[in-house]
């Protein structure tokens, strides 16, 4: 027996994993999508299967944005990472053991939180399955049915941001509103906000996400313009390493700060903290590297006084499920959520797309995580061309 087998686990498996299968799938955007450092057409998103020895599949997701212009893992990084370390890693051993398997997976694979977060969500998925259990019981029990929605707006073009409101506010689907800035200057970016906001006004919330791409002396002209403006909250307007200037803002203005691209798990979350670096932490699962870390780093933001946000990493329906189970656990999400990456895909990929309406998303109540793939989707939009396969015990997959 494999030293590593008998480690933490029984050498009598009653569940075991059986294959891993890793797809990258590439879906266009309903217009493009403007950030700071990117501008998106299209999406893609990182599937993970996992078979068990008792027939149960589990899927995952990790997907980020714009290949590396965001952060560290790309998408074929992380079909990489899973293929080539954690696969091996983790067939034949305890399936139902997740906490276990991952904090394993945790001390061979470093770093690499997006890679981990979808293999730990396919986990999840497939233990709630067998147990018949939403993942939200599996993190502690569900407190919220339905989650508010925000909707990001970021053609660039105001007229056409204005209108894309109204017609999400005519539809009630959003009533939420947070926008990309940082392309241009201060003064451009405020007049763009600005008008925006006096469009809308008390109709809806308008937000503003910076993307890291503002100096300390821009943030000084632009955030008591945007506060004046009737904006909300300002996510991230300076480099996540620098957090003693982001702690100044925070301490400085009256309008939140929020920090995501700062987050990059429990510590980061515990640093950010303790240094007052931000008024609101935007929880997202794949930067936390899981969806058992991002409950940790909730408790850490609750714990310090530090209002809850649920994030996105623009998702599609497989992470964006698992992330609405981790946030309706939450006792307390008082700047709502940003779960409509699916909304900005021009193709479904789940069998039954998740149900938003009224301005909230409506919380999976089936087990795992709640959601099932339509594979002839998956099938058409994977960049291999291959059907979908799970790969049997002892095989290894190409890039």
């Amino acid at each position: 027996m494999d030293n590593r087998k008998t480690s933490f686990m029984s050498t009598s498996v009653a569940v075991r994993v059986d294959g891993v299968e890793t797809i990258l799938i590439d879906v266009p955007t309903i217009r493009p999508h403007r950030l700071s450092m990117h501008t998106m057409n299209s999406q893609t998103l990182v599937l993970v299967m996992i078979r068990c020895s008792d027939g149960t599949v589990g899927i995952g997701e990790g997907t980020t944005i714009g290949g590396l212009s965001y952060g560290e893992e790309s998408p074929e990084g992380i079909k990489l990472t899973v293929d080539t370390y954690i696969a091996p890693a983790i067939i034949g051993m305890d399936a139902s053991r997740v906490a276990a398997l991952m904090t394993d997976v945790k001390r061979r694979v470093k770093g690499n939180r997006f890679a981990k977060c979808a293999v730990e969500t396919a986990l999840l998925d497939a233990l709630g399955k067998r147990l018949g259990l939403p993942v939200s019981e599996l993190l502690g029990g569900r407190q919220h049915d339905t989650l508010p929605v925000a909707w990001t707006l970021a053609s660039g073009d105001t007229t056409r941001d204005i209108e894309e409101a109204e017609r999400m506010l005519d539809a009630r689907r959003h009533n939420i509103f947070k926008l990309k800035i940082g392309l241009r200057s201060v003064e451009d970016d405020v007049a763009h906000v600005a008008a925006i906001k006096r469009a809308l006004g008390d109709r809806a919330s308008v937000r503003v996400d910076v993307n890291q791409a503002w100096s300390e002396p821009d943030a000084r002209r632009g955030i008591p313009a945007l506060e004046a403006a009737g904006v909300d909250l300002i996510e991230q307007p300076l480099s996540r390493d620098n957090r003693g200037a982001q702690a100044r803002l925070a301490g400085r203005y009256a309008v939140p700060i929020m920090a995501d691209e700062a987050l990059h798990g429990t510590t980061d979350a515990f640093d950010v903290a303790s240094r007052g670096a931000a008024d609101v932490f935007a929880l997202k699962i794949n930067q936390a590297g899981g969806l058992y870390d991002a409950v940790k780093m909730a408790a850490i933001g609750d714990a310090a006084g530090i209002g809850l946000y649920g994030g996105t990493m623009l998702e599609g329906g497989v992470g964006t499920a698992a992330s609405a189970q981790v946030f309706s656990v939450l006792p307390k999400l008082a700047w709502g959520t940003e779960l409509f990456g699916p909304l900005l895909l021009t193709e479904e990929i789940l069998a039954t797309p998740l149900r938003y309406g009224d301005f909230v998303l409506q919380v999976p109540t089936a087990p795992g995580i709640g959601v099932e793939l339509d594979m002839d989707r998956v099938a058409f939009f994977r960049r291999d061309g291959y059907a979908p396969r799970i790969q049997p015990a002892g095989a290894t997959t190409g890039v």
